[in-house]
Protein backbone atom coordinates (compact mmCIF):
# COMPACT_ATOMS: atom_id res chain seq x y z
CA UNK A 1 0.00 0.00 0.00
CA UNK A 2 1.35 3.45 -0.88
CA UNK A 3 1.12 5.86 2.01
CA UNK A 4 1.63 9.59 2.12
CA UNK A 5 4.95 10.69 3.68
CA UNK A 6 3.28 12.09 6.80
CA UNK A 7 0.79 9.23 7.32
CA UNK A 8 2.48 8.07 10.53
CA UNK A 9 2.11 11.59 11.95
CA UNK A 10 -1.64 11.21 12.54
CA UNK A 11 -2.11 10.75 16.29
CA UNK A 12 -5.18 9.47 18.14
CA UNK A 13 -5.85 13.06 19.24
CA UNK A 14 -5.73 14.25 15.62
CA UNK A 15 -8.06 11.39 14.66
CA UNK A 16 -10.48 12.48 17.42
CA UNK A 17 -10.49 15.97 15.89
CA UNK A 18 -11.23 14.51 12.44
CA UNK A 19 -14.12 12.62 13.99
CA UNK A 20 -15.48 15.74 15.72
CA UNK A 21 -15.07 18.01 12.70
CA UNK A 22 -16.28 15.82 9.82
CA UNK A 23 -19.20 13.66 10.91
CA UNK A 24 -22.92 14.30 11.17
CA UNK A 25 -24.34 15.01 14.64
CA UNK A 26 -26.21 11.69 14.70
CA UNK A 27 -22.93 9.81 14.11
CA UNK A 28 -21.28 11.79 16.91
CA UNK A 29 -24.25 10.83 19.12
CA UNK A 30 -23.02 7.21 18.92
CA UNK A 31 -20.22 8.29 21.27
CA UNK A 32 -17.41 6.73 19.21
CA UNK A 33 -13.89 7.34 20.49
CA UNK A 34 -10.50 6.62 18.98
CA UNK A 35 -8.71 3.77 20.77
CA UNK A 36 -5.66 3.70 18.51
CA UNK A 37 -4.31 4.44 15.06
CA UNK A 38 -1.82 2.22 13.28
CA UNK A 39 1.49 4.01 13.53
CA UNK A 40 3.44 1.10 12.02
CA UNK A 41 2.17 1.08 8.46
CA UNK A 42 -0.57 3.72 8.61
CA UNK A 43 -3.32 1.40 7.47
CA UNK A 44 -5.75 1.12 10.34
CA UNK A 45 -7.67 2.46 13.29
CA UNK A 46 -9.53 1.07 16.28
CA UNK A 47 -12.63 2.86 17.54
CA UNK A 48 -14.74 2.16 20.61
CA UNK A 49 -18.51 2.13 20.32
CA UNK A 50 -19.77 2.47 23.91
CA UNK A 51 -22.69 0.35 25.01
CA UNK A 52 -25.96 2.26 25.23
CA UNK A 53 -29.47 1.01 25.86
CA UNK A 54 -30.52 3.59 23.24
CA UNK A 55 -28.68 1.56 20.59
CA UNK A 56 -30.15 -1.79 21.62
CA UNK A 57 -32.84 -3.48 19.60
CA UNK A 58 -35.61 -5.79 20.75
CA UNK A 59 -33.97 -8.61 22.68
CA UNK A 60 -31.22 -6.40 24.07
CA UNK A 61 -28.55 -6.75 21.38
CA UNK A 62 -26.74 -3.79 19.88
CA UNK A 63 -28.49 -2.76 16.67
CA UNK A 64 -27.02 -3.59 13.30
CA UNK A 65 -27.50 0.00 12.16
CA UNK A 66 -25.22 1.23 14.95
CA UNK A 67 -22.59 -1.38 14.06
CA UNK A 68 -22.71 -0.46 10.36
CA UNK A 69 -22.35 3.24 11.13
CA UNK A 70 -19.43 2.47 13.45
CA UNK A 71 -17.74 0.34 10.75
CA UNK A 72 -18.19 3.12 8.19
CA UNK A 73 -16.80 5.74 10.57
CA UNK A 74 -13.80 3.60 11.56
CA UNK A 75 -12.94 3.14 7.90
CA UNK A 76 -13.01 6.88 7.22
CA UNK A 77 -10.57 7.30 10.12
CA UNK A 78 -8.36 4.49 8.74
CA UNK A 79 -8.27 6.26 5.37
CA UNK A 80 -7.36 9.51 7.14
CA UNK A 81 -4.54 7.68 8.93
CA UNK A 82 -3.22 6.38 5.60
CA UNK A 83 -3.38 9.88 4.06
CA UNK A 84 -2.01 11.80 7.02
CA UNK A 85 -5.30 13.68 7.46
CA UNK A 86 -8.92 13.84 6.39
CA UNK A 87 -9.75 13.73 2.69
CA UNK A 88 -13.24 13.91 1.21
CA UNK A 89 -14.57 10.44 0.38
CA UNK A 90 -17.78 8.55 -0.11
CA UNK A 91 -18.81 5.01 0.65
CA UNK A 92 -19.21 3.00 -2.56
CA UNK A 93 -19.97 -0.38 -0.98
CA UNK A 94 -20.28 -1.84 2.51
CA UNK A 95 -21.17 -5.43 3.30
CA UNK A 96 -21.54 -6.78 6.82
CA UNK A 97 -22.26 -10.11 8.46
CA UNK A 98 -23.51 -10.25 12.01
CA UNK A 99 -22.10 -13.28 13.79
CA UNK A 100 -23.14 -12.86 17.41
CA UNK A 101 -25.14 -10.41 19.46
CA UNK A 102 -23.39 -7.83 21.61
CA UNK A 103 -25.26 -7.25 24.85
CA UNK A 104 -24.18 -4.86 27.60
CA UNK A 105 -20.65 -4.34 26.30
CA UNK A 106 -18.69 -1.75 24.37
CA UNK A 107 -17.60 -2.79 20.88
CA UNK A 108 -14.09 -2.42 19.49
CA UNK A 109 -14.24 -1.61 15.79
CA UNK A 110 -10.99 -2.45 13.97
CA UNK A 111 -10.72 -1.04 10.45
CA UNK A 112 -7.72 -2.02 8.34
CA UNK A 113 -7.12 -0.87 4.79
CA UNK A 114 -6.32 -3.75 2.49
CA UNK A 115 -5.59 -1.48 -0.49
CA UNK A 116 -5.47 2.25 -0.96
CA UNK A 117 -4.86 3.96 -4.28
CA UNK A 118 -5.29 7.44 -5.70
CA UNK A 119 -9.05 7.14 -6.13
CA UNK A 120 -10.21 4.07 -4.17
CA UNK A 121 -9.65 2.50 -0.76
CA UNK A 122 -10.66 -1.00 0.35
CA UNK A 123 -11.11 -2.03 3.97
CA UNK A 124 -11.68 -5.00 6.22
CA UNK A 125 -13.49 -4.28 9.51
CA UNK A 126 -13.95 -6.55 12.51
CA UNK A 127 -16.09 -5.80 15.53
CA UNK A 128 -15.70 -7.55 18.88
CA UNK A 129 -17.27 -7.05 22.28
CA UNK A 130 -14.72 -5.44 24.61
CA UNK A 131 -12.78 -8.20 26.35
CA UNK A 132 -13.66 -10.85 23.76
CA UNK A 133 -11.72 -12.18 20.80
CA UNK A 134 -14.86 -13.60 19.17
CA UNK A 135 -16.02 -11.59 16.19
CA UNK A 136 -19.48 -10.10 16.62
CA UNK A 137 -19.59 -8.64 13.09
CA UNK A 138 -17.33 -8.51 10.05
CA UNK A 139 -17.55 -5.96 7.25
CA UNK A 140 -15.81 -5.08 4.03
CA UNK A 141 -16.03 -1.69 2.43
CA UNK A 142 -14.96 0.30 -0.62
CA UNK A 143 -14.56 4.09 -0.66
CA UNK A 144 -14.11 6.57 -3.50
CA UNK A 145 -11.53 9.18 -2.56
CA UNK A 146 -12.72 12.57 -3.79
CA UNK A 147 -9.82 14.82 -2.86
Amino acid sequence: MTLTPDAAALTPAAAEKILADNFAPWVLDLGLTIESVDSVDGSGAVLRLPWSDRLAREGGGLSGQALMAAADTATVIAVAVSRGGFVPMTTVQQSITFQRAVVGSDVLVRARLTKSGKRMAFADITMTADGSEEIAAHATAVYALLG
